[in-house]
């Protein structure tokens, strides 16, 4: 009994992540639709999509090698791992040791990395097309990151996303522009990441736009579905990174009983449910940028992010 508990709470936090990533996809679908006074999509629609994606069979050109073939599982499993360490409803999880800012981090480019290598490999002009950008995107999102890291673990002592958590729940931190700006960062850095608008749009395939899509194109079958899982495990993740450190509200504590835990889980459906709402009504509002202009974008994130630990060290100091 002394190890099944937490052994079961945190398998069940990594399959309510694997389950409720399509779910906040179909949601912002949905979402967009009713702004625009359509019916849109059912809510379960990517569940069937992926469904009907991974009962093909996959098509693989024959330039391509091993790793355009492992590179899927790989991506999917590496974005799996990296959302199952952020605190959703429960923040004493057995593997929260490792859920370190830094590490996922780390964890997302591996997976960016692998997506570029693959796209590469056939050696299409979309597939070089999109690495090009999608690393040109990333050389500013990374350090971004790193900043908004830095000015988080700075204010609360560390950079383990329990003890985040924990202090920022605690009420000590109070008003600071620094957290401030740190939370405009990172949801800056969000829509790079997750190719959102304005720097893109998921719901397109125009060649001289795309970057997700670009190096997506050649896969197929159940490739294409561990590769679409993942990118809504992506989106999953920022949502639940910014709830877990700026609205820590609702998260129950290591030991608490089912009443907490439930509450944590029903508080973290409903920080979801907001933030796909908030998504939908801002690209509904929202044209897409040139391509040229996303650098400026992702700088401005960089700035703030840079901004802000350079705010809490004149603080410290005087």
């Amino acid at each position: 009994m002394g190890l099944s508990l937490p052994l079961g709470l945190q398998f069940l936090q990594m399959f309510l992540v694997l389950a409720a990533a399509p779910l906040l996809t179909g949601f912002v679908r949905l979402a967009k639709a009713r702004l625009q006074r359509r019916a849109g999509p059912p809510l379960l629609q990517v569940y069937r999509d992926l469904a009907k994606l991974i009962a093909k069979d996959a098509v693989v050109a024959t330039e391509a090698s091993w790793l355009f073939r492992v590179a899927p599982y790989l991506i999917f499993a590496v974005t799996w791992i990296a959302a199952s360490l952020v605190p959703t409803f429960e923040t004493g999880l057995l593997f929260s040791r490792s859920g370190d800012l830094i590490v996922i981090a780390a964890l997302l480019g591996s997976a960016r990395f692998f997506q570029m290598l693959a796209a590469l490999d056939v050696g299409t002009p979309f597939g070089g097309l999109g690495a090009s950008r999608e690393a040109m995107f990333a050389s500013l999102a990374e350090p971004a990151m790193l900043m908004i890291v830095f000015a988080v673990a700075l204010v609360a002592g560390s950079s383990q996303l329990t003890v985040i958590s924990t202090f920022m729940h605690s009420g000590s931190t109070g008003l600071r522009l620094s957290m401030g700006l740190a939370l405009v960062a990172l949801v800056m850095v969000a829509i790079v990441e997750t190719g959102r608008l304005p720097v893109d749009n998921p719901a397109t395939h125009l060649e001289l736009t795309m970057v997700h899509e670009a190096m997506v194109l050649e896969y197929s079958a159940r490739h294409l579905a561990l590769i679409d899982l993942a990118h809504a495990l992506k989106l999953l993740l920022y949502v639940s990174l910014i709830a877990c450190i700026f609205v820590p509200l609702g998260i129950a504590s290591s030991g608490d009983r089912p009443g907490p835990l439930l509450f944590g889980v029903a508080a973290y459906f409903g920080k979801l449910a907001l933030a796909a709402v908030l998504l939908a009504i801002f690209e509904t509002t929202i044209a897409k940028m040139r391509v040229f202009r996303v650098p400026n974008f992702v700088g401005a994130a960089l700035m703030l992010g840079l901004l802000g630990t350079l705010l809490l060290f004149l603080s410290a100091t005087l």
